[in-house]
C-alpha cells in the first residue's frame, strides 16, 4: 500500500476537485492533473482519450451517415418500383417521405459548411 499523506488546500480547490473529479478519487483526480501538466509541458500532445471524437469528425460522420441512409433509402425505393408498377403499401410512403426528409437535410447542412 503506498503511504498517504495529508495535503492542506484552499476550500475553493477542495471544491472545484469535487466538483470535476467525476467517478475518480481525490487522489487519483490530482494525480491526473499533475500528470496531464506534466505531460503537456514536455510537449507530448498524445490525447489521454483518443478514442473521443472532435466535433469536426462528430460531424463528418453524421453527414456520411445521412448520405449513407439516403443511398441506402433510394436503392430501396428503386428496386421496389421495379418490381411493382404501382406501390400502394404504407412502409413505401413512409420510405418515400423519409428520403425526401433526408435529401432536405442534406441540402440544408451542405450549405451551411
Amino acid at each position: 500500500m503506498p503511504d498517504k499523506r495529508m495535503l492542506i488546500v484552499d476550500a475553493e480547490v477542495a471544491r472545484l476537485v469535487d466538483e470535476n473529479r467525476g467517478d475518480m478519487d481525490r487522489s487519483e483526480f490530482i494525480t491526473f492533473l499533475i500528470d496531464s501538466c506534466l505531460r503537456e509541458d514536455s510537449g507530448d500532445k498524445t490525447p489521454d482519450r483518443p478514442d473521443f471524437a472532435t466535433k469536426a469528425e462528430f460531424e463528418q460522420f453524421q453527414q456520411g451517415t445521412r448520405e449513407m441512409l439516403k443511398n441506402f433509402l433510394e436503392f430501396f425505393v428503386s428496386y421496389g418500383l421495379e418490381f411493382s408498377k404501382e406501390p400502394k403499401d404504407k412502409v413505401f410512403g413512409e420510405l418515400t417521405e423519409t428520403l425526401r426528409t433526408l435529401a432536405a437535410k442534406g441540402h440544408d447542412t451542405a450549405g451551411s459548411h
